[in-house]
Order: C-alpha cells, then structure tokens, then sequence
C-alpha cells in the first residue's frame, strides 16, 4: 500500500506540468558545514524545501564517478568512470602531460578521445541531459571542466549549451571548450564574458563568469524560448580551494576547515543565491525544480605510515618520512621486485629517489604490456591487471597484491573483481555496485586508505585520510569509504516536491538521476541494471519508504584482516555507509561485525 501510495502521488501531476530543472552541485561541499553563518543560503534553501539527511555519494567518492551517477542515475559497475583517473588500454592525449594509458578524465578532450575509443559512448549509458534534449527540452551544463561535459558528454555541437574552464580557450597544451550556439556564443561576446581559469582560492573570479553566463545569457535565452529546461550547474568550490588551501600544512587541525575553505564555501552560497534570484527575475521560480547535491564529502590529508616502504626513501619535496606520490605503486613494485614505469612520462623508468608524476605507475618488465597498473586517485587507488588473462594466474597475482596492500598501516579494505574468484580479505565489486555492463576496463582491486577524526563535534566534518596524491598533509582530499566522503549534501525545493521536510530515508546521487528522469517524464532505455530509485518519498503526499541496515564481511586473509561494508537499503537499493577494516574507518565502528 506504501508503495502505491508513492506512485500515486508521483503520478498526480499531469504530464502537460512538467517543471524546469536546475540542479546545483557544489562539488565537495559537506553537510556538517552548511548552516546559517557559513552558507546562510543553502541552509535556507534546505529549510524551506526537503532536506535529504541520509544522503550518499557513492564509492569511489570521486567528482567524475559521481557526475556519471548523477548524469545517467547509474552506480560505476554500469557507466564504467571508476575514479577520476581510471586505465583505458590505450594511449589517450591528456593535456600538459601527453599520451598516456591512465588519463585523467576532467577534460573535454579527454573525455571525447575515451568516448572515441569505447564505441562512441565510455558510460555505455544515455545520460539525462542527452534524453532531456531528444525530447525537445532546451538543456546546459555550466562550471567545472569535466563533470559538466559528463552531463550530455555525446553533444560537442552546441545542442547542450555547455560552458566550462575551456570555454573561449584552446592551445596546444589546453582544451579546446565544446561548440556553443551561435546565438549565446554572441551574447557571451557582447557581455565581454570569457572565463577565467581557476588560479584563485576561493574561485571567485572564474565562478562570477560561469554565474554570468547562466544567469545574463543562458536563463534568458531560455525564458525567450519558452521550452522546459534543464539545467545543470556544477560549482568548483568549495572543492578546488579545499585541496589547494595552505592554512594547515603538515597539521591536521584545522586542516580543510580553516578561513580559505569556509571562503570558499561562501563562494558557493553566493553563487546559488544569484542563480535562484535570476529565476526570480526571470519569473521562472514558480515553474522550476532545484536540486543541489555534492558529489562527494571532503577530509584532510594524512601523509603518515610506519609501514610503508616508500616512506623510508627520500624524495624531492616529500618530507622525511612522510608518503610520497605514487606510494602504492612504489610499494608493490619493491615487494614484487618489478620494475615500474611512468605512464604519464612516455612510460619512461621511474628511477630511485623519483616518483610517478601524477601517482600512476606501470609494473613489469615491458611498460606497453604490464603486468599491473595502478591508478593513483586519492583516498583509493585502482589496481588493473591486464596481462592476466588466465583466471588462476589472475586470481594467484590478486591474492599476492592484496596480501601485500593488507599488511599496509595506510590501508582500510580491499575489493576485488568477482570474476577474480576468491581474494581473501577483500569484498567482491558486486556487493559496492562495481560488477554491472560497464565497457570501460574493470579494476581487478580498489584499495580503499585509512580515515579518522580529529574530534570534533561532527566527524564527518573533521574527517581524516590517507590520500595518494601530490598535494601535502592538511591540504583536502576525498575518495575513500570513510563517512566523511560518503556523506554529501542533498536538498531540493519546488513545485514537484514538498515543503519544510526532513527525508530520512537513505538516498544517493543515483537517485537524483533517476529522479530527474521521472519530473521530466523521461524514456530512458537502460543497458545495465545498477541504478538509483526515484525519491517519492519527496513529493506532495509521498510516503517514506521503508529501510534497513546491514552489514556483509569478506573472509579474513592470512594477517586477519577483514573487509566491512556497513550499508543501508530501500528495496533493491543499496547505500554505502562507510567500509574497511574495523577501527580503520571513519563510520566503520570498530566492533561492527
């Protein structure tokens, strides 16, 4: 009876009433820092509409694999973008670095090289934006390079207004942005709006551009038009300027919660309260649905291991001591006794007191066909296995891996591919939404690193991790199963759903896809089955649906350590919590069985 209930409120609104979306995303953004001093408008925003207070990003927390969720409502088993650095078997131009096997993909040209390679279509999904405009919808993305483009990546022509960092640049090393119409390439030129590039924390100056071009040229280019439109604009901040910050290096307090970070999350509330206000002003507040997400949490960088081979060597501009770039990559290539080459240096060696330049690195003897990769993210790593095609040899190297990775005091859970067969300590993909029709090569492992607070009042606010990456202790970091990457920020307020409302239910970035799909009355026909549900629970006289919370362990490897996954589900949805090893884990307590 629920369940009708649902539908039935879902379906009350005739098909002639379809509303204008606007989704916001302010990338990075936490929800324990959202309040009346330090986003004042999102706090009120929030409020006034329904407040998700369970919400999810999904794993890896990364912006990519995320602006794929939210862009075709399906978990990284089905779209295939793992993390915003994934492998993809063949040489990619990646701007500033040249070809290389391991691309990071926030880039326009990126992203249309990796399409060309995967059939014309890497998620091997129709994303929202794509059906919004086959059916006639007036559609843009608008802010960050690359989760912008990922929003209706297929349309480089100008069909989907798309405007980013690369917008109105080209070069030999930079991106060339996306066609725009004639009509709004006009109207930016006569408003003197170029964007600038992201060279400030907080971003201001790059962001009043993209607000600018939303709200002088696109909102009413749209209003003229007269069509529904979607739109989505995805805000740096506070993301960039929480990785970039200096106000805490080498300390973890205050770590991303010092003055350039709440800055920076000002910065963002700004540029949603102009973004509402233009659809004031353009009278399109009435008929318009907005959504903000995050596409992630955010925690501080700890570089600390006592355990760590490569901590033991000096590097240039690492601290003693301290992990450096690339650190899981040197690690296994010392305990395998392989060579290891840079991927992103024309698989040049990667020489004693040297690191990987962007954390990747090439196992083996012959780099154009190693035996392993590993894709540097963050707060997790992607480990391929390319050379293995026999299952046993595969699973026999898996187990060595993992084994080596376990023993690591830096490391808080392994998974591993299903079609590995068993890997003791490790989770299987399928359980964390990873084994699904994805085209894009599957991780065989992902290596999720340790978290911690520091003791503040809300410890997803003060959340610490582990990060493989070039940025320093104190700086900002997101990507493990830590609650502190998990738990996003998710709002919504508008004609299609209800008022002064606290959703207690678990929902996640899928669901806002799939969610957007069913306001617009959107025929998507969906190749992989890994997807969100729509948040009924939301609208006028919907019904909250019905969870439980669970727990699944893998076996235990030779050293006793466990995989935990602590998870919440709706039906056949599932919901990350946090996972790893028990007390290693922000979220995962430490006697959770």
């Amino acid at each position: 009876m629920r369940r009708f209930l649902c539908l039935l409120a879902l379906y009350a609104l005739p098909a002639s009433a379809q509303p204008n979306v606007l989704l916001f995303v302010a990338d990075g953004l936490r929800p324990g820092v959202v309040n009346e001093k330090t986003a004042p408008t999102l706090a009120a925003f929030s409020a006034r509409g329904v407040r998700f207070a369970n919400s999810h990003s999904l794993f890896p927390t990364f912006t990519t694999a995320n602006a794929a969720a939210l862009a075709t409502g399906h978990f990284a088993g089905d779209h295939g973008d793992f993390s915003n650095t994934i492998f993809v078997g063949k040489p990619i131009f990646l701007p500033n670095f040249g070809p290389t096997v391991t691309p990071f993909l926030e880039s326009d040209r990126v992203l249309g090289d990796v399409d060309a390679n995967f059939d014309g279509n890497y998620l091997n999904e129709e994303t929202i934006l794509q059906a919004a405009r086959q059916k006639g919808f007036a559609t843009a993305a608008i802010g960050k390079l690359g989760p912008t483009l990922i929003q209706d990546h297929l349309a480089r022509d100008g069909q989907t207004i798309v405007i980013d960092d690369s917008t109105g640049h080209s070069g030999p090393d930079e991106d060339a942005g996306v066609a725009l119409p004639a009509e709004i390439q006009k109207k930016l030129e006569e408003k003197g709006l170029g964007v600038a590039k992201p060279r400030a924390m907080p971003n201001v100056a790059q962001q009043a551009d993209f607000v600018r071009a939303a709200t002088e040229v696109v909102l009413p280019w749209f209003k003229q038009r007269g069509q529904t439109f979607v739109m989505v604009f995805w805000s740096r901040d506070p993301d960039g300027t929480q990785h970039a910050q200096t106000d805490s290096l080498e300390k973890l307090v205050p770590g991303i919660n010092g003055p350039t970070s709440l800055a920076a999350i000002r910065n963002a509330d700004d540029n949603f309260a102009a973004l509402l206000a233009a659809l004031k002003t353009q009278g399109l507040d009435a008929d318009t649905d907005v959504i903000v997400t995050s596409d992630h949490g955010f925690s501080t960088i700890s570089k600390e291991s006592a355990t760590s081979w490569a901590a033991t060597q000096s590097f240039d501009k690492v601290a003693a001591g301290q992990l450096t770039p690339g650190f899981v990559a040197l690690d296994l290539a010392h305990a395998l006794a392989l060579p290891i080459f840079d991927p992103d240096k024309g698989n040049a060696p990667v020489k004693p007191g040297a690191t990987p330049s962007r954390g990747n690195g090439l196992l083996g003897d012959d780099p154009a066909d190693p035996e392993i990769v590993v894709a540097g993210n963050g707060g997790s790593d992607l480990i391929y296995l390319p050379k293995a095609k026999d299952p046993a040899a595969a699973n026999a190297l898996a187990r060595k891996i993992a084994l080596i990775l376990s023993a690591q005091d830096y490391v808080s859970g392994i998974f591993a591919s299903d079609d590995l067969g068993p890997v003791p300590g490790a989770l299987k993909f399928s359980e964390i939404g990873l084994k699904g029709a994805a085209v894009t090569p599957v991780p065989a492992l992902v290596v999720n690193f340790r978290s911690f607070s520091t003791g503040c009042d809300d410890p997803t606010a003060c959340g610490v991790q582990v990060a493989d990456t070039s940025l320093r202790q104190g700086q900002g970091m997101h990507g493990s199963f830590s609650r502190a990457d998990t738990r996003n920020v998710m709002a919504a307020a508008g004609p299609s759903f209800r008022s002064a409302h606290v959703d207690l239910a678990p929902a996640s970035n899928a669901d806002i896809g799939m969610t957007i799909a069913r306001l617009l009355d959107l025929d998507i026909r969906h190749k992989g089955g890994l997807v969100g549900r729509v948040l009924t629970e939301a609208m006028p006289n919907g019904a909250e649906p019905d969870f439980t919370r669970g727990a699944v362990s893998s076996t235990p490897d030779a050293l006793g350590h466990v995989t935990i996954l602590s998870f919440q589900q709706v039906g056949p949805t599932r919901y990350f919590d946090a996972a790893g090893y028990p007390g290693r884990t922000l979220g995962l307590p430490a006697t959770l069985q």
